[in-house]
């Protein structure tokens, strides 16, 4: 006869035991009986209808938390609707059954249809309902408490809005884990039972319910995007580090790796990059139906630290928000965020459109005007590199544009002494410069045709040879017509906004030759709307907002990383997807084995444009000028030093305020730098003595390079 003791211990193992639920078969037929659909119950669980499906055929089972809240649901409907028909007892009522069908669980919106940016979305950050009196699985409650480094990021502040595309009901991205949890956006958690990178691959394209819709009308759809951590990637059977002696970028997996060959097997391809800390593994599309994956290897370095400050080291939940708030307001990431800003002009402006054959009626594709199409096109030989093939096959040796931000430090013989007195360096920094100067910015879209002594004319963008050294400046100012504010030595190649300039300061312009374009638009005005209304929506997340007066808007800007470090790491993204957008225009060859004169892989793409990087840098670095000069007239006061978008001013005191011009009313003076939280306005970059500025300016280093930090290095490679 059994003991006491032996009857409890094998009551406490059944106990322990996961919940036990009907047969396959008998789920359905009790949501059948409730009048839900799979789809709402999908909605209730936090989950997918194909995964309510698979609980019904018996291909799947529901993991702890989602596991104990539907069978807390079925006994409630097996009590209401038992097998034999017979009428049941009043059953305590189910939230899931008389609440009305929960709303997707992405609250990102859709971007609309439309020929330019799309608006501006809200973060992604809505609470997840409860399911029949338990709370829905959320991110929070995924994890096991000891397993937990940092405790989940503060929710944005905005409301969110509902989904508009039910294509992608649980938005475009989720951060994967080892335990096979798929923590998405606004909370939502979906189980993954992949095991390998094949049966990832399936489940995110016919399960998982991610992707983004397309950002303009001719677009194409975002491809969903899965990251993944190092115990997920180890549980896929992927290396935790990719190990190698290349530059990072270039790592891969061999071609002889287990999952490259599982990927091949499947009958699924990697793009020319490989299978590397980014990978794309796709199919070609049937018809209109993209078959496409993102992947990202976290213990890779996906995620750069420059520019996602912090975010490889948060808990998945927290990567999840992060990047899905990127996602909303820019772009589903699909490498760096320099790849990410050149993949936003294209979103926005695709190259092709459909268009009716007049001859036969049938649909084909035609070009989208306003883009840059889909042929790659050569530069004008000053507009490329040395190394480009242009510049090579033709022999050309007639120099070549160097429109650049500003590195330019004042000769200390300038300072005067009212300003040696002078107890303060202040530097100021303007938000996204590039992205100021790309507002408005008409651009070339076809090749570049060759003219002699052409007739300058300002509205024409291109690249100009003319002389412009005879041209007096104040010495106490940079030339606004070369990066090191040197002086020009003699004839040398413009783009059209630097000659521009010096007709603005009253002097005559005479080309000597040119190579112009004669089709041209603004193909970068809904790329600055776009990023402008990221930027500033996600600056207003973290309390700094527009109608803050300056003192208030300096104060806000000294704490708004505190206030919630993820959307700080997403206010980072975003300032380098427009500063790597821009440099990637004029991408150069990377890699030791390059040879001078060979073609390389950023010059097969329609948006390897150097001529339009010329132009968004040489207007960022015309405004800067303007701003400059407009000071010294309104206020006396000249520049220590310059670093591209950063200017150090001498200054009574601590604050911009002590030297910033204002009018008698209390506005800040039109023309000169201004404080706030858009594109262009400036903000404070850091305050150090003036002995210290001085000191480093007698060394030749650049004070506005290290006022931030303080501490002077030496040998910084100007």
């Amino acid at each position: 006869m059994a003991t006491e003791e032996e009857l409890f211990a094998n009551i406490d193992a059944l106990l322990a035991e996961e919940p036990q639920l009907p047969p396959p078969a008998e789920r359905a037929r009790l949501r059948e009986a409730a009048g839900i659909t799979q789809a709402r119950l999908a909605a209730a669980l936090k989950t997918t209808t194909q995964t309510v499906k698979n609980y019904e055929n018996g291909r799947s089972e529901p993991r702890p938390p989602r596991l104990e809240a539907y069978q807390r649901l079925l006994k409630g409907w097996a009590a209401k609707y038992p097998a034999n028909g017979a009428p049941a007892a009043p059953a305590p009522a189910t939230p899931v059954a008389q609440r009305p069908e929960a709303p997707a669980a992405f609250t990102g919106p859709a971007a609309p249809e439309q020929t330019e940016a799309a608006a501006p979305a809200q973060a992604p950050v809505p609470a997840a309902p409860a399911v029949a009196g338990r709370p829905a699985r959320s991110a929070a409650a995924a994890r096991p408490a000891a397993s937990s480094r940092r405790p989940a990021a503060k929710k944005a502040a905005k409301p969110a809005r509902p989904a508009v595309d039910p294509r992608f009901p649980h938005g475009p991205l989720a951060v994967l884990d080892g335990d096979g949890s798929a923590y998405g956006t606004g909370g939502i958690v979906l189980d993954c039972p992949a095991t390998t990178v094949p049966e990832l691959v399936e489940w995110t394209l016919r399960e998982s319910g991610l992707g983004a819709p397309r950002l303009h009308r001719y677009g194409k759809d975002s491809d969903p995007l899965i990251v993944l951590t190092a115990a997920a990637a180890v549980k896929l059977g992927l290396p935790e580090r990719l190990e190698g002696h290349e530059q990072r970028r270039s790592l891969r997996l061999p071609e002889d790796h287990p999952v490259v060959k599982q990927v091949t097997k499947a009958r699924w391809q990697l793009t020319q990059r490989g299978f590397g800390p980014w990978a794309r593994i796709y199919r070609k599309a049937q018809g209109r139906e993209r078959q496409c994956v993102q992947l990202a290897i976290l213990s890779w370095d996906a995620l750069d630290e420059r520019s996602w400050p912090g975010v490889a080291e948060m808990e998945p939940a927290d990567i999840a928000r992060v990047l899905g708030v990127y996602a909303t307001r820019v772009i589903t990431p699909r490498g760096s965020t320099a790849v990410s800003g050149l993949e936003l002009m294209t979103a926005l402006r695709p190259p092709t459109k459909a268009v009716q054959d007049p001859a036969t009626g049938n649909w084909v594709s035609g070009h989208n005007a306003g883009s840059l199409g889909t042929e790659p096109m050569d530069p004008a030989p000053p507009e490329a590199t040395p190394e480009h093939p242009v510049v090579i096959n033709s022999g050309w040796t007639g120099g070549f544009l160097n429109e650049e931000a500003y590195q330019w430090v004042r000769d200390v013989d300038t300072l005067s002494d009212e300003e040696c007195t002078l107890p303060w360096a202040v530097g100021l920094d303007l938000n996204t410069a590039f992205l100021a100067a790309a507002a408005r910015l008409v651009v070339g879209l076809s090749a570049p045709d060759h003219f002699h002594a052409p007739t300058f004319n300002p509205k024409i963008p291109g690249s100009w040879l003319t002389d412009l050294s005879h041209i007096e400046l104040d010495p106490r100012l940079p030339s606004p017509f070369t990066p090191d504010g040197s002086r020009p030595t003699g004839p040398a190649w413009y783009q059209t906004h630097t000659l521009a300039y010096a007709q603005e300061l009253g002097h005559d312009v005479h080309p000597i030759e040119a190579y112009l374009r004669r089709e041209t638009g603004a193909y970068l005005d809904p790329w600055h709307d776009r990023l402008k209304n990221a930027y500033v929506d996600t600056l207003a997340d973290l309390g700094v907002t527009r109608d803050l007066s300056d003192a208030e808007f300096l104060a806000a800007m000294e704490h708004h990383k505190e206030k919630d470090p993820a959307l700080a790491a997403v206010l980072a993204a975003i300032k380098a997807t427009v500063k790597g957008g821009v440099g990637k225009l004029r991408e150069r060859p990377q890699g030791k084995h390059y040879k001078e004169g060979e073609t390389w892989p950023a010059l097969s793409r329609p948006t390897w444009r150097p001529d339009i990087r010329a132009a968004v840098i040489s207007k960022a670095r015309v405004n800067m000028h303007r701003k400059l000069r407009n000071m010294a007239d309104m206020t006396g006061l000249y520049p220590l030093a310059v670093l591209s978008d950063c200017v150090v001013y001498p200054s009574p005191g601590t604050s911009p305020l002590d030297f910033l011009p204002y009018a008698a009313s209390g506005k800040p003076q039109p023309g000169g730098f201004r404080l706030g939280p858009t594109p262009g306005l400036a903000k404070l970059e850091g305050v150090q003595q003036m002995m210290w500025a001085v000191d480093l300016m007698e060394k030749g280093l650049n004070p506005a390079r290290h006022i931030k930090g303080g501490d002077a290095v030496l040998d910084e490679g100007e």
